[in-house]
């Protein structure tokens, strides 16, 4: 076992993993599943998952077999979670708060995120979202959103809340908001060594607000909307430094945003990556081989969710066509 990741402190006092499983994506029933428990077997102590993901009930299932294994308590793990966009209206944000702690079979989560900053309606049949093309934009300011997941921290059913895929002007928007009750602890967004995002992650660190990036790994080299992407893992940069440390190039990528500052949650379902994933808390990383790393940076972002850049708060400039 490579140990339990070490922690970072949200504002609240509450202490997060620097590295977490992702969930993201995985529709294969038993994936996540398997991934979970072998991920909490092996160190992992941060589970990330959405209500979108559609998998929270494996990670339900698999958080209480290992709880009543005696492996870990509830208390030991940090669950988050996050707010689809159909559920921004402020009286259907408990709504899908409940839905996600039915299938994780909790009481609470320790992380709950407004997974973007739009809105759009709830359609009929919700649990066909993916094949769901007629998106339509809802009337609903995240400020509003916000203060209603504010009432969940009131209620004890969420320990913080935070944000996803937010840009520079609607977190400051956010952050000057009349009456705010809780500030974000934590903004979780695409960071890679092909996608730095250093604008974002400075400013939440000179306001004391955590930073979790998905997609650390930039994907891996697979396809996305259709279009290949680069492989991150075939970089001479981060092949050169693995081997010096004996050590593989997605370890590196992850001690590389370890030594920035912030929390990383890759995902796998693979036991061996997953147990891998883990190993970067063994070696450091010189400050050459940091400023070598981050000549990989070309502001590469690899989600869009393009079906979404007509929105009013959509948060990206979407490159030409």
């Amino acid at each position: 076992m490579a140990g339990v990741a070490p922690t970072i402190t949200l504002n609240t006092g509450h202490h997060m993993p620097v590295l977490g499983l992702g969930t993201f994506n995985m529709f294969k029933q038993g994936e996540v599943y398997e991934a979970v428990k072998a991920a909490i077997s092996c160190g992992y102590r941060l589970i990330d998952t959405a209500w979108v993901y559609r998998s929270e009930e494996e990670i339900g299932n698999a958080i209480t077999e290992v709880v009543n294994s005696g492996i870990v308590k509830r208390e030991d793990l940090f669950i988050t979670s996050k707010l689809w966009s159909i559920f921004h209206a402020p009286d259907r944000v408990e709504v899908a708060l409940r839905d996600s702690l039915k299938d994780l079979k909790a009481d609470y989560v320790d992380l709950y995120l407004m997974h973007w900053p739009m809105a759009w309606q709830e359609p009929a049949d919700r649990t066909a979202w993916i094949m769901n093309t007629d998106f339509k934009p809802a009337d609903v300011d995240y400020i509003d959103t916000w203060r209603a997941m504010e009432r969940l921290v009131d209620k004890g059913l969420v320990k913080a809340i935070g944000i996803s895929n937010f840009n520079m002007a609607q977190l400051k928007r956010l952050l000057s908001a009349d009456n705010l009750k809780y500030k974000p602890a934590n903004l979780q967004i695409e960071i890679s060594p092909y996608m730095d995002n250093s604008d974002l992650v400075n400013f939440c660190q000179e306001n004391d607000i955590t930073v979790t990036a998905y997609t650390p790994l930039a994907k891996g080299g697979n396809e996305y909307a259709g279009k290949p992407t680069p492989s991150l893992m075939e970089e001479s940069v981060l092949k050169d430094i693995a081997l010096k440390y004996d050590k593989t190039p997605a370890q590196v990528a992850l001690r590389w945003a370890y030594q920035r500052g912030y929390a990383t949650v890759p995902k796998s379902v693979t036991a061996h990556r997953i147990q891998e994933n883990i190993k970067l808390f063994d070696f450091e990383l010189s400050a050459d081989e940091m400023k070598s790393i981050a000549t990989l940076n070309k502001d590469m972002r690899l989600v869009w969710l393009d079906n979404f850049k007509s929105f009013p708060e959509y948060p990206f400039e979407y490159p030409s066509e």
